[in-house]
């Protein structure tokens, strides 16, 4: 119901207005009344009536007065003017205040509950309005947000070209365009026996993770610290439940480095602890220079985040095996393996391993499992270490298995030494194979493209299946050996011919588009205009490449070129 105020300085017409109406069951609430505006105004404030009915005419302050000042600070009331003053002057000032209704006096009841109706309609209809309005306008802001986490989901899966993802970005107001990049994702788990209510666990996935209730204060600190950026620097979004991504930028390789430093630091705390309770596993990629690298920077992130996590797994097997004093000052100095595998040489290796494995000596490999979880161990390192080095090995996972196979039939510590041994030779074959080893496979990757780009359905998986590998592994080495994104050298590929098309042919332009590997026209000639800059007619008329499209194929920085047939 609305709650009406009426303002009158003759006391009679204020009583009859107030019983000549029957006001709950027209839907109203007479809240009061009032002599004058002075008296009126702080009744107005503290009550918030829906409608004000007042007379002009009043001492101390008058009618208008009040209308103008109600206006300015009370916007949403509605106003009728009922005075018994019928002059032009006073109901074009009342009008030019904004007021809903002006009428003279007298007026019967019947007239003034008609009056009422009317405007309760009125108020009833902007509510409506407004309601509408505010429901668009936050389902909008939800889409946006939608778009937001599709947009930077998107780009970091490989699914985006450079132009659509800076086209994504511009309508979404995302400041993607940066001078470096680097991707981070978090992973966050609970450990079995702990009971988590869905509530906890739906606000600990959300961005930013502070909240996470498995941190102590100081890693809060630190994650406090990663999401710390409100300049745009640091682009968070949602994976999963679970999981979250961030896309650092920045201008210098060591402001990004400064901006990752929270995170490195958090993931060193997380490899230090023994797992009992830690639930997070973070994985961080290489800094790229340019924005098609996100994707590499992202893969690099998923799998530092997968070996740390299986490493922290093994090193929390470890801590309960050691728990016995037998074992507690067995010890393997992880990074002075690394250091050898890195700057040894062959001759060096027998000294080595005895020296590094002397602590192993007292180990009883039938009794105890504390063997097996060292050197698994240092084997989730070093083939870690191998593939952030080298791109190495093809299958991570795959390698891992023959490697354990081969810990569980260690008996002895010579066994151990030869074990170790292996794996020293198998990290060297894989530095030495890493020089051009992808030469073959990108060349027949890109034959494959050249003979199947006017096919709709090529995608990513078809192509790894072509050359047998792994999709996520041809995306990444792809992109590193390159430049490009697959995704971006199939679109190119695609526009050229479709330049070489525009040029020879009078085909129209959806003949073309479904010639070039495009079942939608109208997609097609939305991507040719954002890659090329120019519409499939203007492209007719002109004839030539884009100076940037030319660069981006890889070939000389001339102001143009004539595509030829």
């Amino acid at each position: 119901m609305k709650k009406v105020l009426l303002v009158d300085d003759e006391i009679l017409i204020r009583e009859t207005i107030r019983d000549c109406i029957h006001w709950e069951n027209e839907g109203f609430i007479y809240c009061g009344d009032a002599s004058d505006g002075e008296v009126a105004l702080p009744m107005i404030e503290e009550l918030h009536p829906d409608i004000l009915i007042t007379d002009i005419k009043m001492p101390f302050m008058n009618g208008l007065e009040l209308c103008t000042i109600v206006r300015q600070r009370m916007p949403d009331i509605k106003i009728i003017i009922l005075s018994g003053h019928g002059e032009f002057e006073y109901a074009r000032s009342a009008l030019s205040i904004g007021i809903e209704e002006y009428c003279l006096k007298p007026i019967s009841s019947v007239d003034l509950i008609q009056l009422l109706r009317s405007v309760s309609r009125k108020i009833d209809k902007e509510r409506s309005e407004k309601a509408q309005i505010d429901h668009l306008r936050q389902s909008e802001n939800e889409n946006k947000a939608i778009s937001r986490e599709k947009l930077l989901g998107d780009l970091c899966s490989g699914f985006l070209t450079t132009t659509e993802a800076l086209h994504s970005a511009a309508l979404l107001a995302v400041p993607l365009i940066s001078r470096y990049y680097a991707v981070v994702v978090m992973d966050l788990r609970y450990t079995e026996e702990r009971e988590v209510s869905s509530e906890n666990l739906m606000a600990a996935a959300k961005p930013p993770l502070e909240q996470a209730i498995t941190l102590n204060a100081e890693d809060r600190t630190l994650l406090k610290q990663a999401n710390a950026y409100d300049d745009g620097t640091v682009l968070a979004f949602q994976q999963s439940r679970t999981k979250t991504g961030w896309i650092v930028k920045g201008d210098t390789i060591d402001a990004l480095q400064e901006r990752i430093k929270p995170f490195r630091k958090l993931q060193d705390s997380m490899a230090e602890q023994d797992g009992s309770s830690c639930a997070i596993s973070i994985g961080i990629g290489s800094i790229q220079d340019r924005l098609q690298g996100v994707h590499v920077s992202f893969l690099e992130a998923e799998e530092d985040m997968h070996w740390r996590r299986l490493s922290r797994q093994n090193r929390r097997n470890l801590w309960e095996a050691t728990r016995s004093k037998l074992y507690k000052n067995i010890f393997l100095d992880r990074q002075a393996f690394i250091s050898f595998l890195k700057v040894g040489s062959p001759s060096e290796t027998p000294s080595f391993i005895k020296k590094f494995a002397a602590v192993l000596q007292p180990v009883d490999w039938d009794a105890s499992l504390i063997g097996y979880y060292i050197l698994n161990d240092i084997t989730l390192e070093v083939i870690r270490t191998a593939e952030e080095l080298y791109r190495q090995p093809e299958a991570p996972d795959s390698f891992l298995q023959p490697f354990q196979s081969h810990i569980e039939s260690i008996k002895t510590w010579e066994d151990a030494c030869v074990y170790l041994t292996r794996l020293v030779e198998q990290f060297w074959l894989w530095r030495s194979r890493s020089s051009d080893r992808y030469a073959h496979l990108l060349v027949q990757v890109k034959e494959y493209i050249q003979a199947n780009f006017d096919k709709d359905h090529i995608s990513l998986q078809d192509a790894a299946d072509f050359v047998s590998v792994s999709p996520s592994h041809l995306s990444k080495i792809f992109s590193q050996e390159t430049g490009q994104t697959f995704i971006d050298f199939l679109t190119q590929t695609r526009i050229h011919k479709a330049m070489e098309l525009l040029h020879s042919t009078q085909a129209k332009t959806y003949e073309i588009a479904f010639q070039v590997g495009y079942s939608d026209p109208h997609y097609f000639s939305n991507l040719f205009k954002r890659v090329t800059g120019m519409t499939t007619t203007e492209f007719r008329k002109k004839g030539t490449v884009p100076a940037a499209f030319c660069r981006a194929e890889g070939e000389p920085d001339e102001s143009s070129k004539t595509v030829s047939s």
